[in-house]
């Protein structure tokens, strides 16, 4: 029985495998990305829109704020058995609620998370937040 390849054999120029078949990646255009600012161009515009080029923007250095923060489970090391902390002498300005506490603390600090407050108030103590900044934002 003769292979399917021979029955092309001198019949045409291409025998069987037309114009590009056989030549690598060449009847697809190229492999990848191979092509898209050329013959693939109307494909990109199409099918992948915003694909290249710059997105978002990044915020000006001057307006991230980034909090210097302590959670629950560090703040028995800083209370050091006194029952008053304030968190400004060690240069932490947000408390946050991960781990859990046992004793009663009267925590001075600049922001606290909710979930912090409602620990500490649960084991009998209070916190003292000093929001300064929010005055701006008021609307009057």
């Amino acid at each position: 029985m003769v292979s399917r390849t021979n029955k092309f054999r001198g019949r045409n120029r291409t025998h069987g495998r037309g114009k590009k078949a056989g030549r690598g990646a060449g009847k697809r255009g190229g492999r990848g990305n191979a092509g898209m600012n050329k013959h693939k161009v109307m494909h990109r515009l199409k099918y992948m829109p915003g694909h290249w080029g710059m997105h978002g923007f990044n915020r000006d250095p001057s307006l991230i704020n980034v909090h210097v923060t302590c959670n629950l489970q560090e703040l028995i090391k800083f209370a050091d058995g006194k029952k008053k902390v304030d968190l400004s002498e060690f240069g932490i300005d947000k408390l946050l609620g991960s781990g859990k506490i046992g004793i009663a603390l009267e925590v001075t600090v600049d922001t606290a998370s909710a979930k912090a407050v409602e620990k500490i108030e649960a084991a009998g103590g209070s916190v003292i937040q000093s929001d300064e900044d929010w005055d701006e934002w008021e609307e009057e």
